[in-house]
């Protein structure tokens, strides 16, 4: 877990990182959030980065609901409101946390891409003979059928992801096994999930996640404040696109408006 901290901050962001990368593709983002006056609080998901348990292999999704939960509470030593910023496999945790927890004592929700549908299925064969795998082998890996292409259209971008020894290029059955139970279990507990200010973006070229499943979590989703924003043209990674300092400002005003809100109501 690594603390980024501001000057005079007015606000604290938890940022999760998605499926197969690790907190330091964020540390340029951090540094921007700290410009702006907010503390973040961020680290590697169990099974990714530069953490010391198996790369790729989770023996249930629960480790990673269990990890944000720590990065919350190191969050709350600020006494200053708690945003959660989630992107992709690190929105459906933030999804996923809150609806076990319940907690209506987060101020804001910022998703980009949330993992709430995948557009890569298996065949119903090898979908067959995973289940077997998940209870006889669990920690057998395979490689994603992910590529930099898909994730961002900034060839920079992808050209830096290529050489990164730290991004994951395998996972074990239960890793997937578990993410897809995840997705499901999001959708079936929505009405569980507590009524804090949301803010969901979405890629409208995404070539990862089902965006109209993702639609259909936020439509079904009944809170007081909430709002959809999809992003024309861009791929997965909407803070690594070309739009990312129009994407970054959407998301702070977002932020600064329930801050001020926050700071009305308790004049």
């Amino acid at each position: 877990m690594w603390n980024y901290e501001a000057e005079a901050a007015k606000a604290v962001i938890v940022m999760v990182h998605g499926a197969m990368e690790y907190h330091g593709r964020y540390e340029a983002l951090a540094e921007m959030w700290n410009h702006f006056g907010y503390h973040v609080v961020m680290g590697d998901l169990p099974a990714h980065g530069t953490t010391s348990r198996n790369r790729g292999h989770i023996d249930s999704f629960d480790e990673y609901i269990e990890e944000i939960k720590l990065w919350v509470k190191e969050a709350r030593k600020y006494r200053l409101p708690i945003f959660l910023f989630g992107h992709s496999m690190g929105g459906l945790i933030v999804i996923r946390m809150m609806e076990e927890t319940k907690r209506d004592d987060i101020d804001g929700i910022i998703l980009s891409s949330p993992c709430l549908g995948v557009l890569a299925v298996p065949a119903a064969p090898l979908r067959a003979v995973s289940k077997v795998l998940n209870i006889l082998t669990p920690k057998l890996q395979f490689p994603t059928k992910l590529t930099v292409n898909m994730s961002t259209r900034n060839k920079e971008v992808r050209d830096a992801m290529e050489n990164d020894s730290l991004f994951l290029r395998k996972v074990s059955v239960r890793w997937y096994s578990e993410l897809i139970k995840s997705i499901e279990i999001a959708h079936d507990k929505i009405d569980e999930f507590p009524d804090v200010p949301l803010l969901l973006m979405q890629a409208c070229e995404d070539k990862i996640v089902d965006k109209t499943r993702v639609r259909k979590w936020f439509d079904n989703l009944n809170i007081s404040d909430k709002a959809y924003k999809e992003w024309s043209n861009c791929y997965h990674e909407l803070l690594n696109e070309y739009e990312q300092d129009e994407i970054l400002n959407y998301i702070k005003s977002f932020t600064e408006i329930h801050v001020n809100n926050i700071i009305e109501t308790n004049k």
